[in-house]
C-alpha cells in the first residue's frame, strides 16, 4: 500500500512560466531514498534517484494498468507538482527492488529533476523542489560544480587503493544500492568468484582503501562496479554516503551545495516567494 506523505500543492504553469516549489516527505530505506508519486496514472512508491537519466515504470505496474508499449509519454506528479508530456520507460525492476521492504512502482529519473531545484534532506527525510530563483535559504558548507555525464549529473571526487589514485566525475546517486561504485573501465576485482554480484544489485562489496569527496576522506568502503556507459564517468556515490550531508541539486545553475546534516536558524525561516 501507498504511504500516505505530506504534499503541499503547488501550480505548474506554461512552459517559460515560474512554478511554485513543491515539498514532500520521503523515507531512506536499503540505501535508497523513496517518494511517494504517480507516474502514468499509476501511484505508488517510487524510487527517487538522480544518477538514472530516465524516468521509469515497472513493468509490472505498467502491465497492470493497460499499457503494452516500453516508451511512454504522459504524467508524473511528485511533491505537489504535476509534469506533463514526460518520457517514461518501462522496466523489469524486479532485480533492482526486490531487497527493499516496500513495494517500488518506478523510479523517478534525472530527467524530471534537472529542470529544478532539488533539496534532500535525510533526518527527516524530505524533499523540496524548487524553480530556479525560488528556493528556500540554504547555507551551503561546500558548492562543487555539476557536469552532465549521459544524462547524469556528476561532480569532481578521487579514489585510491594505495599505490594507484584516480579523479574523475561521479554521479550523486540518491537511488543507488551501496555508498560508492567504480566504472569497471578504471577499477577491477581480483580473484571475484560471481563476478556478476560485483555489480549493482549484487551482494559482493569489497572495500575500498580511500575515497575523497567535498574535501572529505572516508577509508575502507564498500564499493562495487558499474558498467562503463562513458569513459567520463568515473563512477557513482550512493546515498549511504550523501546521508552525511542536506543536499541542494541546484541543476539550472550547475551546482551541487553541501551543508551540515542539522538546518541553522535562518535556514527555518520564511521561504521566499517564486521569481516573478
Amino acid at each position: 500500500m501507498t504511504r500516505t506523505v505530506l504534499a503541499l500543492a503547488a501550480l505548474l504553469t506554461a512552459a517559460g512560466s515560474p512554478a511554485l516549489a513543491g515539498e514532500a516527505a520521503c523515507w531512506f530505506e536499503g540505501g535508497v531514498v523513496v517518494v511517494s508519486a504517480e507516474v502514468m496514472g499509476v501511484p505508488g512508491d517510487y524510487i527517487l534517484d538522480t544518477a538514472t537519466p530516465h524516468t521509469q515504470l515497472a513493468d509490472s505496474q505498467a502491465q497492470a494498468a493497460g499499457y503494452a508499449e516500453a516508451s511512454l509519454v504522459g504524467r508524473v506528479r511528485l511533491a505537489g507538482l504535476s509534469l506533463s508530456g514526460r518520457a517514461v520507460a518501462v522496466a523489469d525492476l524486479d532485480l533492482r527492488t526486490g531487497a527493499l521492504p516496500t513495494p517500488i512502482a518506478g523510479v523517478i529519473g534525472a530527467d524530471v529533476l534537472r529542470a529544478y531545484v532539488l533539496d534532500v534532506s535525510f533526518a527527516p527525510c524530505r524533499i523540496v523542489l524548487s524553480p530556479a530563483g525560488g528556493a528556500p535559504r540554504f547555507h551551503a558548507r561546500v558548492s562543487l560544480p555539476l557536469a552532465w555525464v549521459a544524462g547524469r549529473p556528476g561532480v569532481v571526487a578521487a579514489v585510491a587503493d594505495g599505490p594507484h589514485a584516480v579523479s574523475g566525475l561521479f554521479a550523486p546517486a540518491t537511488g543507488a544500492d551501496v555508498g560508492l561504485r567504480l566504472s569497471d573501465a578504471i577499477a577491477s576485482v581480483a580473484g571475484a568468484a560471481k563476478p556478476g554480484e560485483l555489480y549493482p544489485y549484487g551482494v559482493y562489496r569489497p572495500r575500498l582503501r580511500a575515497f575523497s569527496f567535498a574535501g572529505a576522506l572516508s577509508e575502507n568502503l564498500p564499493s562495487g562496479l558499474l558498467k562503463a556507459e562513458d569513459p567520463a564517468l568515473a563512477g557513482q556515490i550512493g546515498a549511504s554516503l550523501l546521508t552525511r550531508y542536506r543536499l541542494r541539486f541546484d541543476f539550472p545553475a550547475g551546482r551541487l551545495l553541501l551543508a551540515p546534516a542539522a538546518p541553522s536558524a535562518d535556514e527555518k525561516g520564511p521561504r521566499p516567494a517564486p521569481e516573478p
